[in-house]
């Protein structure tokens, strides 16, 4: 039987002031779903796909609220523009290697008309959203090894979830090849509930973690970066290029602005890690709300929907949990991550919590 990959708790470390949710997941927005399929041959292959369902239902039907940010644009996210047009998802997000964004994004599509056969035919087509980091180096990305069967597998493993179903993190995935301050990273999460007195709102965050160089890590305020280093690999010289993605979900009503707040903020809790976000990073942030279903056949010409006020404490008590979500979330896959080899032989080690002493 394979262990179950340890947490931050799990080593007694603890982040931030706001409590986690029942599974410190951000399954423990309600309705939120997610599904892993993990490709792993001999050593070339080492990558896959991770999906997340914003609600169980159909999203092209019923979608939700989201906004998009960019905090370094140096990627190739699919689907973005239209999310900052339009306000809304409308397809269950994907998460991958780089040069299988658009294999991704073909089987989303494919599932979308395989629900909704009048896509393209008697109303408009769907718009997919796709986000990526370079696992090159573990991985033979000229490949393009995902296809439509992998995407089928993490949309039917999230699909048959249940409601706060736990999510594996480190090494599966979309996280199965990637590196994380110099690292073996991977896919992790955590969430945050805001006090009763502001909402008592719940912030999930995930992360598919490919970033950041190894003397910069600081784990849980400890600046480790300057004495723990990866076996056999010298202080990196180079200027950092790694990519993380984020996605942050949250039951609180709120629209697509005020969900882009909430993106910005998801730059803090990197830099909580040691990240700078380097030139040739690719980091982006996908937010949506559970709160609220957009129709994609509305009933009438109006809509009211309610939203949190700007002035106020609900509001304000969200930015916190995105931040210690966020660092949360990046620390759990390293610690869940295992030591990897792939492509070309190339070795990442994982991370030795039990070396980093508590304070």
């Amino acid at each position: 039987m394979i262990p179950t990959p340890k947490r931050l708790a799990d080593h007694n470390f603890t982040l931030g002031h706001l409590p986690p949710g029942p599974g410190n997941a951000i399954t423990d927005v309600a309705g939120v779903r997610v599904g892993h399929a993990t490709l792993i041959r001999g050593e070339a292959v080492c990558t896959g796909v991770t999906v997340v369902l914003p609600h169980a239902g159909n999203l092209f039907r019923e979608k939700v609220p989201a906004a998009v940010h960019t905090i370094n644009g140096f990627g190739k996210a699919c689907g973005f523009e239209e999310v900052r047009e339009l306000g809304q998802i409308e397809s269950p997000i994907g998460l991958t290697g780089t040069l299988n964004v658009w294999r991704v994004a073909d089987a989303l599509a494919t599932d979308a008309i395989r629900h909704n056969p009048e896509i393209a035919r008697s109303t408009g087509t769907v718009n997919v959203v796709v986000g990526e980091t370079n696992d090159g180096y573990l991985n033979d990305l000229q490949g393009r090894h995902v296809g439509q069967a992998e995407v089928d597998a993490a949309l039917s493993a999230a699909r048959s979830s249940g409601d706060l179903a736990p999510v594996v993190e480190g090494c599966v995935g979309a996280g199965t090849g990637t590196t994380c301050y110099g690292w073996k990273g991977g896919m992790g999460t955590a969430s945050r509930v805001t006090p009763a007195e502001r909402g008592g709102w719940t912030v999930g965050a995930l992360v598919q973690t490919n970033f950041g160089r190894a003397d910069e890590l600081i784990f849980a305020g400890i600046p480790v970066g300057k004495w723990l280093h990866p076996p056999a690999q010298p202080i990196p010289s180079r200027p950092e290029k790694g990519s993380v993605m984020v996605i942050l979900a949250t039951d609180a009503p709120l629209d697509s602005r005020q969900l882009h707040r909430l993106c910005v903020r998801a730059g803090a809790g990197l830099a909580r890690t040691g990240s700078h976000i380097g030139h040739g990073s690719g980091d982006f942030v996908i937010a949506f709300s559970t709160a609220r279903r957009i129709l994609h056949w509305p009933e009438s010409l109006t809509e009211t929907a309610q939203v949190l006020a700007d002035e106020g404490q609900a509001m304000a008590g969200l930015f916190p949990a995105v931040v210690e979500a966020v660092e949360e979330a990046v620390l759990n896959s390293l610690c869940a991550a295992t030591t990897t080899t792939g492509r070309d032989s190339h070795i990442r080690y994982a991370l030795p919590v039990e070396k980093i002493p508590r304070e």
